[in-house]
């Protein structure tokens, strides 16, 4: 417990190990408040927490993943690229990358989150790398953000890709819930207009559970919308 409570007070040596493996100096300033997690504001009396950095790296995060994705696949149309965004940009995904830079000994936590593991939850973990991106915007510009992001998303690109997040997103999603362990995974398919004009209406079902629909003028169509935006909200789970 010791060694836990000893890197609650960082000072700015202790950052050289993070920026070495980042390839960019940040100013300790940024770093600070990046690490700054709301209950250790509250019980030391710290004005600002890493909640604004957060909100500003999940926007440059968001940017340079999608941007990447649209130049390196420029055969995938957005049905296939937006479940791989959504394997890449998720709490689970950015947390494994914040372990990877040991985000977990930076953090500045109060005691209630120190004693209940907090350096490894995944949320605290994902917030913190976001907050991170946007620590390096502010200080070093969307250039040296885009070049830093590219790096730690390289592996988890390629994960994405290799367990099918690139393919349609049914095949996606599929995929998702078995790796979840949810349960089944149902599409309740309901039509309505003439038969010159119908529609649909696709229900995603996982575990007899309504997670999303979608519509569209085909049952193919609505099913795809629907898997889509089951994968998204399934992606943010722990």
């Amino acid at each position: 417990m010791a060694a836990t409570t000893a890197v609650r007070f960082l000072t700015s040596k202790n950052f050289t190990p993070l920026t070495q493996k980042l390839g960019v100096e940040i100013k300790d300033e940024f770093l600070e408040l990046a690490f700054t997690h709301r209950s250790y504001a509250y019980e030391n009396g710290a004005i600002e927490t890493n909640e604004r950095l957060e909100f500003l790296g999940d926007s440059v995060l968001g940017l340079i993943v999608t941007e990447e994705l649209y130049s390196r696949y420029p055969d995938l149309d957005e049905s296939r690229l937006s479940p791989l965004r959504s394997g890449i940009v998720n709490m689970r995904a950015l947390a494994d990358i914040a372990r990877s830079l040991e985000l977990g000994k930076y953090i500045r936590l109060g005691k209630g989150e120190e004693v209940t593991n907090g350096r490894d939850k995944n949320s605290l973990l994902a917030d913190a790398l976001e907050a991170l991106i946007g620590a390096i915007y502010l200080d070093k510009g969307f250039a040296v953000s885009t070049t830093v992001v590219r790096s730690l998303i390289a592996q988890t690109l390629e994960d994405a890709m290799a367990k099918g997040a690139g393919l349609d997103g049914k095949t996606a999603l599929q995929e998702l819930v078995a790796t979840l362990n949810r349960g089944t995974l149902e599409y309740q398919i309901t039509e309505s207009g003439p038969d010159h004009d119908k529609s649909f209406l696709a229900i995603a079902k996982v575990g007899g559970e309504a997670v999303a629909e979608g519509s569209g003028k085909s049952k193919r169509e609505a099913e795809q919308v629907a898997a889509r935006s089951a994968f998204e909200a399934l992606s943010t789970l722990k």
